[in-house]
């Protein structure tokens, strides 16, 4: 059995002390170039591989940064939670950061002690998570969520400009019973899709009618019942535009099962461009894509910049969502 080098041996191969060693080893300035040297070669010579704990413990740095999200039924089949998951998983390995996850209903806690920043992929749910962590004046990062009242960085997507493309998109098509099926109006991101969709039909001088405005959650079994009040109304919008992409196939489902044809009949759009939703739907759907796998890079960015001193201040950053054109959208002329 090969015997398992330490920095003691290192040291004694170099002819120098353990804590010049050390200071090699941590990459501190306060070394001699000749000592450096001889010790990177020792290092070499007898295949010395650091203890990471050791060098976390001696930069006074434990390398790590939390992120904290809400749980929620399915999450690890969210398409929201599995883009945010990839983009920080691939920001932190891009920067040799650990990353402890923490999935929580509100009640418990994040370990503040483990980690030297936060960031959280929504504040809702979270408020008093981010109150504790703002307090200790840790540096912090809120997801999918703009604030103007605390202290911190936010990154989120431009929601209310894209929900007006959207709306726009389907009035130069011609429409103008255009339906909405809203998403879960305790966030943030659907009171904004929402408040788009109104500006814009405000802007264009058409009536809001509030049997066109039906009130989901982002899923789809509220998105069937209120695709089928829009279709058993007096007058049946030509459009409908979901807030997410799930909502949208669910309302793709339930014209089709009623005769309807999309587009030919019923133009509809939706938002996220989810993959996970499109296998499911009958017709190619137009969305708008939302740059959440961008999002997730650019908060991870964000906070490690904060953590290391390169930026001052606070951030707000703002990303814009593409139109993505497909079959279920047509012009009515």
């Amino acid at each position: 059995m090969s015997k398992i080098i330490n920095i003691k041996d290192v040291a004694r191969e170099a002819g120098v002390s353990i804590a010049t060693v050390s200071r090699v080893v941590n990459k501190l300035s306060t070394v001699k170039r000749s000592n450096k040297i001889r010790v990177e070669r020792a290092v070499k010579k007898l295949k010395f591989t650091p203890n990471v704990s050791a060098q976390r413990l001696a930069a006074k740095s434990n390398n790590a940064i939390g992120l904290v999200i809400p749980r929620y039924s399915d999450i690890f089949h969210s398409f929201y939670a599995l883009q945010i998951l990839q983009g920080i998983g691939l920001a932190v390995e891009r920067m040799k950061l650990d990353l402890l996850l923490h999935i929580t209903d509100g009640d418990s806690f994040l370990n503040t002690s483990a980690v030297e920043g936060v960031i959280f992929s929504d504040i809702i749910g979270n408020e008093e998570q981010v109150d504790n962590v703002l307090e200790k004046d840790m540096p912090c990062v809120i997801m999918n969520y703009l604030t103007k009242d605390l202290p911190v960085s936010c990154v989120a997507i431009d929601n209310f400009n894209a929900a007006a493309k959207a709306v726009q998109y389907l009035i130069k098509l011609g429409h103008s019973k255009i339906a909405t099926i809203t998403g879960e109006l305790k966030s943030q991101v659907a009171i904004d899709r929402l408040d788009g969709y109104l500006k814009t039909l405000e802007k264009n001088k058409i009536d809001k009618k509030k049997n066109y405005i039906k009130y989901g959650d982002f899923g789809r079994d509220l998105a069937i019942k209120a695709t089928k009040e829009l279709i058993d109304s007096k007058t049946p919008p030509t459009a409908i535009f979901a807030a997410s992409d799930e909502m949208a196939v669910g309302a793709i489902q339930v014209l089709i099962e009623n005769g309807i044809n999309v587009p030919h009949d019923v133009s509809v759009i939706g938002f996220d461009d989810n993959q996970l939703a499109l296998g499911f739907s009958p017709v190619p759907l137009t969305t708008m894509r939302q740059p959440l796998h961008k999002m997730a890079v650019t908060a991870t960015e964000t906070l490690y910049n904060i953590i290391t001193k390169k930026t001052k201040g606070h951030k707000r950053i703002i990303l814009p969502a593409e139109l993505i054109e497909r079959s279920s959208c047509q012009s009515l002329t």
